[in-house]
């Protein structure tokens, strides 16, 4: 009798123990606020469609630490006065635990200017922008920046003896400091930026910096510009005869380009990237990434440097909450971010201190074939 009421106090005790972990498993929201419709929808859905796959991939195998990932997203066009609002929406309706996946440098700015990151204690892992961006407590970004990216540019236009350059930019708040950034950068190249023409922020006008260009020709043209903004430079600029040779910072996105422009328009035409190539098994999160892109039928959108990007912002989130253990929480994101200094998501290394959330320096150049193919 006194055996049998010790083993069912085991039992019960057991069950409790599996009952509390089992209360402990939590759903993790990750929230991206983006651009799902719009002038550079192609991206943000992408993007998107990225975390995604990744996201499945862990609940399938039973989450992490019992947790699931849950990805909840909401569309602001490309406008930073929509960002803000469906990122405080969001923040009161769907409580994510973290947010990623943000696009565009007045976005970008008018979220942090609105305090809500701040206020809510939430960090934001992953974002693309046109402009440089000041270390901020809150924002992660695991690609390597535009400083990084401009020099990658910068010194392959040394090695062929180009000197002379012109510069397509995006307006905006930030716009000084890449300006800055891009003088140093050609500087160290021994090239001089002879001539500079803008286009307003979130459009893709670019007929007076072609202007500007045909009249002033360099002999190459940096262009850190959304995707939209430099398809249509790329091609109002060969449409009126300029043969300047054309640089591309990553946010352009060589798959836009090449759905929107002719293989003699795209010619010659090289990109900044700043993950591995989706295309072929060139590490382990390359082959990771086409396997499952392999068995996922009818994809939202087709594969890109975009979608495996997002891919690997999900790998780092889902990390930083395996590091968190049982209980993980917006407060406890950041602080495991801020202690990630090395972790490999498979051939491509992100790490973050307090005082560095940028998380990579990984940069390499696509460039254009005659055929229309790509090769780095």
């Amino acid at each position: 009798m006194q055996y049998r009421q010790w083993a069912a106090r085991a039992v019960l005790a057991v069950a409790g123990v599996a009952g509390a972990q089992v209360a402990q498993a939590a759903q993790v929201v990750v929230g991206q606020v983006a651009p799902l419709s719009g002038l550079e929808a192609a991206q943000g859905r992408a993007y998107s469609l990225g975390m995604q796959l990744y996201f499945n991939q862990v609940n399938k195998a039973g989450g992490v630490n019992g947790h699931s990932f849950t990805l909840a997203r909401r569309d602001d066009n490309g406008r930073p006065e929509d960002t803000v609002n469906a990122t405080r929406a969001m923040l009161a309706q769907d409580k994510p635990m973290v947010l990623a996946g943000y696009f565009g440098g007045p976005n970008i700015a008018g979220l942090l200017s609105s305090g809500l990151l701040e206020r809510e204690r939430v960090a934001l892992v992953g974002y693309r922008t046109t402009e440089l961006r000041p270390q901020n407590a809150h924002l992660y970004n695991v690609r390597a920046t535009l400083g990084d990216e401009l020099h990658k540019l910068t010194e392959h236009l040394a090695t062929i003896g180009i000197t002379r350059l012109g510069l397509f930019y995006e307006e905006g708040p930030g716009a000084q400091a890449m300006l800055q950034a891009a003088t140093e950068a050609s500087a160290k190249a021994r090239a001089t930026i002879e001539t500079r023409a803008s286009y307003p922020a979130g459009t893709a006008r670019a007929q007076p910096a072609v202007a500007q260009f045909l009249k002033n020709p360099p002999q190459a043209i940096l262009m850190v510009a959304s995707g939209a903004a430099a398809a249509a430079f790329i091609e109002q600029y060969r449409a009126e005869g300029g043969t300047a040779q054309l640089f591309a910072h990553s946010g352009a996105d060589i798959e836009q380009l090449s759905k929107r422009l002719s293989e003699e328009q795209m010619q010659g035409v090289a990109i900044a990237q700043v993950t591995p190539n989706p295309y072929r098994i060139s590490s382990r999160v390359s082959k990771e990434f086409n396997d499952i892109i392999a068995k996922t039928p009818a994809l939202e959108v087709p594969a890109s440097y975009s979608m495996i990007e997002g891919f690997i912002t999900a790998k780092v989130i889902v990390e930083a909450v395996r590091r968190q253990g049982a209980r993980p929480t917006r407060e406890g994101m950041q602080r495991t971010l801020d202690a990630m200094e090395s972790y490999d998501a498979g051939g491509y290394l992100v790490g973050f201190r307090p005082d560095q959330h940028n998380g990579s320096r990984f940069v390499e150049l696509s460039i254009v074939s005659g055929a229309g193919r790509i090769r780095q």
